[in-house]
């Protein structure tokens, strides 16, 4: 919210921030993410349903406690400790939203 209000004090487009979470993923998430790491099992792969499904079911705040302090394999923030709380979740919202509806209901069938 701070930046649209920064964006419309300086007249800035606000669009130019409705991607940053996909930004973000590509910067420092899709290294892992886009394909699955190997040595790194269970790392689940954007767009894959069924390799969230477990994740959605401990739920949001479990995966932002996640993406925030590491888990695993992976590093707070995905490696970069230069992102913002806000940054980092907004990479995770945009991996939320390149899962299908059904996965969101926690249901990880396949179609």
């Amino acid at each position: 919210m701070k930046r649209l209000l920064l964006c419309c004090a300086f007249g800035l487009p606000a669009a130019g921030f409705a991607d940053e979470g996909g930004d973000v993923y590509r910067q420092a998430c899709a290294v892992c993410h886009a394909v699955g790491v190997a040595g790194a099992p269970g790392t689940p792969r954007l767009g894959v349903r069924q390799d969230w499904a477990e994740r959605l079911v401990a739920g949001r705040p479990e995966m932002l406690r996640s993406v925030l302090k590491g888990k695993g394999a992976m590093p707070p923030k995905g490696g970069d400790a230069s992102l913002s709380d806000a940054q980092a979740q907004a990479a995770l919202d945009y991996m939320l939203s390149r899962v299908d509806s059904r996965a969101m209901a926690g249901d990880s069938r396949r179609p």
